[in-house]
């Protein structure tokens, strides 16, 4: 019987769960695919890369919210019991509070196994993939990014103005400018001109008419007049930065550099890597936050279990809820900056390390006293 009253009470919060986490995933997304729509009006990518590179955001959203979204459907799960006094079930049939404060405990292990899935695998995984189809993918929307009378910034290295942009889609008045080096430039200057597809049918060339090719660099410079040419602009990739950032790296470089430059785990000047180096600090910073920020979870559980707890004091009772709820939104906070601490001294650095089963360790001592030392009385 106590079996089947333990998986109702984990298929309701597992479908709580599942459900909000939807629901506020969801919400989130929305908000960051509105912001992120410059990857296609202003870096000129299409429809269909925009919709992967936001696709593949949703695991770290999921991510970001799951610890909230986990301490949210216990609050509300448990208080519903408790209101409508289902939670009585469980002490008419013999089950202590404290067996039903560990069955919540061991039941955040499996959403902390989840979070750690995250954090360390799928998260950086999908972060990497999507800049990697970003940076590698070609601008698709050059006509709506070349404006009249105006330098258009395409990349750091081209630049395009034109004069005129005419209904039938010819462009007139054309200058181009392409940066090759540091001391060489490129200046293609046209009469008119007009946007092509590439033959592959991706991207677009520039096909340009009555104009001259200036090859300019410190010593010389190069003159070539043209009566028809072809600027090819779809090997050309638009402002996306070609450097991986640190949540977007495996987890497994980022061990290897910890275990790599141990000792000096706190130094701000070694860097680690080659193609993408990051600095030893942050890379310790990184780690603290994949691996321990998610045992959080199950001090957030113990916190919202407390909801079946009632204060003998009635003044108490009325706003005990609102103090957990509280408590653990601060928990929350906490957890998302407990990093920052971890860079001081040694003491702070091993305190903050230690601090999620320092938690764990101090709620059961508070049990402990509650009961007067005697837990068959909880």
């Amino acid at each position: 019987m106590n079996k089947l009253i333990f998986r109702k009470l984990s298929l309701d919060i597992i479908s709580f769960f599942f459900l909000s986490s939807i629901a506020i995933t969801s919400i989130v997304w929305v908000i960051q695919g509105v912001n992120l729509l410059d990857i296609v009006s202003e870096q000129g990518h299409g429809l269909k890369v925009y919709f992967f590179y936001t696709i593949l955001n949703l695991p770290k959203i999921f991510s970001k919210l799951l610890i909230f979204t986990y301490f949210l459907t216990l609050f509300v799960v448990l208080s519903r019991y408790v209101e409508n006094n289902e939670i009585l079930v469980f002490w008419t049939n013999g089950i202590r509070k404290i067996t039903f404060i560990n069955f919540i405990a061991k039941l955040s292990i499996v959403f902390l196994l989840l979070q750690l899935f995250l954090t360390l695998v799928l998260v950086p995984y999908t972060q990497n993939l999507k800049q990697d189809y970003l940076k590698n993918s070609t601008i698709e929307f050059f006509p709506k990014l070349i404006k009249e009378k105006k330098f258009s910034n395409l990349t750091k290295d081209l630049t395009i103005f034109v004069e005129k942009n005419k209904k039938d889609g010819f462009f007139e008045g054309i200058y181009i400018k392409e940066r090759l080096s540091a001391n060489e430039s490129k200046i293609i200057i046209a009469r008119k001109g007009e946007l092509i597809k590439n033959k592959k049918g991706i991207g677009f060339n520039f096909r340009l008419y009555d104009g001259s090719i200036s090859n300019i660099d410190d010593d010389s410079s190069i003159n070539l007049k043209f009566e028809e040419s072809i600027y090819q602009l779809s090997k050309i990739n638009s402002n996306t930065r070609k450097i991986n950032k640190l949540n977007e790296t495996k987890s497994s470089f980022l061990f290897y550099c910890l275990k790599k430059f141990l000792i000096d785990r706190k130094n701000n000047d070694i860097r680690c890597g080659s193609e993408n180096s990051f600095l030893v600090k942050d890379i310790y910073e990184e780690i603290f936050k994949r691996t321990i920020n998610p045992v959080y979870i199950i001090i957030l559980s113990l916190i919202s279990s407390l909801v079946v707890i009632k204060p003998k004091k009635t003044i108490i009772e009325k706003y005990f809820k609102f103090f957990l709820f509280i408590l653990g939104f601060l928990i929350i906070l906490f957890s998302e900056l407990s990093y920052k601490f971890i860079a001081f001294t040694f003491f702070l650095e091993l305190v903050f390390v230690l601090l999620p089963i320092f938690f764990i360790i101090l709620f059961y001592f508070f049990m402990l006293i509650k009961t007067k030392f005697n837990m068959r009385y909880l």
